[in-house]
């Protein structure tokens, strides 16, 4: 048994071509939180069909007539109706959690109210739900075929559309998914 755990706070997870679970094939897990007690990830490579920011900001009565109607990503199975926001350190407020170097995460509706005005963070992902894993849990999957972790860079976060997130980390980290097969070897 580890005494001390490795934090995978401020990175992506990429699923292996083994990943069990099929809500997350080809999934790119930003992992915003991981201690002793568990971890909390923003998946950020699945837009939900016919749903954009437009749509979120109108349920919550705020006008969006200012913002481009980007789309609204799966962040995860869990509280698939509770919202965050993934967003450049150029906004903060008080709930947000700087997460990587440049970039945080916030889960109030004060930063879509922002986003709506113009005086929100100038990059930011939405997404509804979130990946959770309970204590011990994650470091229990990385030992398994279900994860790859990579490096989150702002570029990849906010820059890479979402269909092309899972490739495109993975080449970032110098490997070609393409090449990726399910199932461990043996010797």
């Amino acid at each position: 048994m580890m005494n001390q755990s490795r934090s995978y706070v401020g990175q992506f997870l990429l699923a292996l071509p083994g990943m069990e679970d099929m809500r997350f094939d080809h999934s790119v897990v930003a992992i915003c939180v991981h201690d002793e007690s568990g971890a909390l990830g923003i998946a950020v490579s699945d837009e939900i069909d016919g749903v954009g920011l437009h749509d979120l900001l109108e349920s919550f009565d705020i006008d969006p007539a200012n913002v481009p109607d980007v789309p609204v990503l799966r962040g995860g199975p869990v509280e698939p109706r509770r919202g965050f926001v993934l967003h450049s350190l150029d906004w903060q407020e008080h709930d947000m959690v700087q997460v990587g170097p440049d970039w945080g995460l916030s889960g109030s509706l004060e930063i879509l109210k922002a986003i709506a005005e113009g005086r929100g963070p100038s990059r930011y992902i939405v997404a509804l739900g979130y990946a959770g894993w309970g204590a011990g849990q994650l470091d229990q999957e990385m030992t398994g075929e279900s994860w790859f972790p990579a490096e989150c860079t702002a570029e990849l976060l906010f820059d890479v559309p979402a269909d092309r997130k899972w490739a495109a980390a993975y080449a970032a980290a110098g490997v070609d998914a393409s090449h990726l097969v399910s199932g461990a070897g043996s010797a």
